[in-house]
């Protein structure tokens, strides 16, 4: 069940109305690094979530968090689109192509929404939810969100520096605070669940029954046969600390594939049968 007091988790401030400002805030919203992303991999990894309890109530905290981050962008854009025209004309009279397409404007903010934010990207793309990592893995999930808050931070930032509006740098300067947090919470979860000892995952597979002699192998596809360019992940002792890095040149190892004739009546040619 989820709860609303109807009010913002953080103030939203516009001082200068910004349309253009307003479609790259929609990739915040519907981008793959936005906030539709992370609230909804950790509702569906939270709905998943199996052994100790406490993770679950970890995730689907952070969920009901992001849907707050939704709300509060989509008063960002509603504001910045208070400056949008309404009609082509208003525009047309500046001309220059139409003042370069509407100023930038994201055109379904004004055709599909009446300017207000939509579940899209900074280009009007629908986000599809392909991009929702929920494994049942706990130490998969971990490492999935850390990777998500780190690219959601990285977008928050360059949004700060996009703009002069203090409204809005005093917005993002919170989300790009609570990205901080996540990306630490996370990290600290895959430390309880063991760290780096938690790979390679799942640690539930037997690695005995892994062809080991390729578990820890660093395989270089250089076309004259001279071994890739070494580094910390070629020698030494692997991360997880149950193997040795080393270094191969691959060679191929099987046949050419051969998948013999087509089948009669699979629509292929006859030549192939």
């Amino acid at each position: 069940m989820f709860y609303t007091d109807n009010r913002l988790q953080h103030p939203v401030r516009v001082d200068k109305p910004d349309p253009l400002f307003a479609r790259a805030l929609q990739q915040a919203i519907g981008g793959v690094e936005g906030e539709i992303r992370v609230a909804m991999q950790y509702f569906f990894q939270a709905c998943g979530a199996r052994g100790n309890t406490k993770y679950r109530d970890m995730l689907m905290n952070t969920a009901a968090e992001e849907l707050g981050h939704i709300e509060m962008l989509a008063t960002a854009v509603a504001l910045n689109l208070e400056g949008a025209p309404l009609s082509l004309k208003e525009e047309m009279a500046k001309d220059a192509a139409i003042h370069a397409a509407m100023g930038g404007i994201n055109m379904k903010n004004l055709l599909s929404s009446g300017l207000s934010a939509m579940p899209v990207d900074s280009d009007g793309v629908p986000f599809d939810m392909s991009h929702i990592y929920a494994s049942g893995n706990i130490a998969a999930d971990m490492t999935a969100n850390i990777a998500a808050e780190s690219t959601g931070r990285t977008l928050a930032v360059r949004l700060y520096n996009m703009t002069d509006d203090k409204g809005m740098k005093d917005m993002l300067s919170y989300l790009i605070a609570r990205d901080t947090m996540h990306q630490n919470q996370w990290m600290a979860a895959l430390e309880e669940l063991g760290g780096a000892s938690a790979f390679p995952i799942p640690n539930s597979f037997p690695q005995e029954d892994e062809k080991t002699e390729f578990s820890y192998a660093y395989l270089g596809f250089q076309n004259d046969g001279s071994e890739p360019a070494p580094g910390r992940w070629s020698e030494g002792q692997s991360m997880d600390g149950k193997g040795t890095f080393t270094t191969k040149v691959m060679e191929p190892l099987g046949e050419k594939p051969d998948l013999g004739k087509a089948k009669p009546k699979s629509g292929a040619q006859s030549e192939q049968m």
